[in-house]
């Protein structure tokens, strides 16, 4: 579940998507700061998440999923790892700048329980470490408070106006403001010619097993309430729809 700004109470997790496709200015691509290591293996004897934890969109009202439709989940680049792993899908996430960032984690676990999420990565996105060339990437870690399991992270990248309350350990709720959507400049990390292309690149991964992103068409509406995907199914293999 994830809270509305609005009421700030429970609400139906699913929501109907609230934008359409817009006119296409640019078609970005974006690349990362750490070097991928090696993908987790297939078979994990680690236990399992007891509860699932939606994912939402990173950026708090309308936005686009993969506006130019050029490198779906199934097959978007990922270039973060967490815990010695490739994360598990990644999906770019589209607003012109200005837009508030916020976290991509629900409330609460699928069987109910409250979901503590804290700060665990803020760093440059970018291999140069020059804010200008991507803004940052701030990575969030996913907690089951009923269990204590920690269920999945997401890394947000191309994140700017970052509050200096957002650090190592600080903790966050669904509308905390992780900072603005931005257009940056032309870079090898960051190739996009319009604000239109401004964008987040967001990457998920399970603390065990594999997570899994919601197929849906280029360019599909998002509102705050859309789930994107899920930490702690028990997919067998990365960007995997669930």
């Amino acid at each position: 579940m994830r809270l509305s700004a609005a009421a700030r109470l429970a609400r139906p997790v699913l929501a109907a998507a609230l934008l359409a496709s817009v006119s296409l200015l640019a078609a970005p691509t974006a690349h990362a700061r750490e070097a991928a290591p090696q993908p987790k293996p297939q078979t994990q004897a680690r236990p399992l998440a007891a509860a699932t934890v939606a994912v939402y969109p990173p950026i708090q009202g309308g936005s686009l999923w993969n506006r130019f439709g050029e490198t779906p989940p199934s097959s978007h680049h990922r270039v973060f790892s967490n815990w010695g792993y490739l994360n598990d899908w990644s999906v770019d996430i589209y607003q012109n700048p200005g837009a508030t960032v916020v976290s991509p984690f629900g409330s609460k676990t699928s069987a109910g329980s409250p979901v503590t999420v804290r700060v665990v990565t803020v760093t440059p996105g970018c291999a140069t470490g020059n804010l200008a060339d991507g803004g940052w990437r701030i990575g969030l870690e996913a907690r089951d408070d009923s269990t204590g399991t920690v269920v999945g992270r997401a890394d947000v990248m191309h994140v700017d106006q970052k509050p200096g309350s957002i650090a190592v350990g600080a903790t966050v709720g669904p509308w905390t403001r992780l900072g603005q959507t931005s257009r940056f400049r032309y870079s090898s990390c960051y190739q996009v010619n319009g604000d239109t292309g401004a964008h987040i690149h967001l990457e998920v991964i399970n603390r065990t097993k594999y997570s899994c992103y919601i197929a849906r068409s280029a360019g599909a509406g998002l509102g705050d309430e859309t789930v994107v995907g899920r930490v702690g199914t028990l997919n067998s293999g990365p960007q995997q729809a669930c």
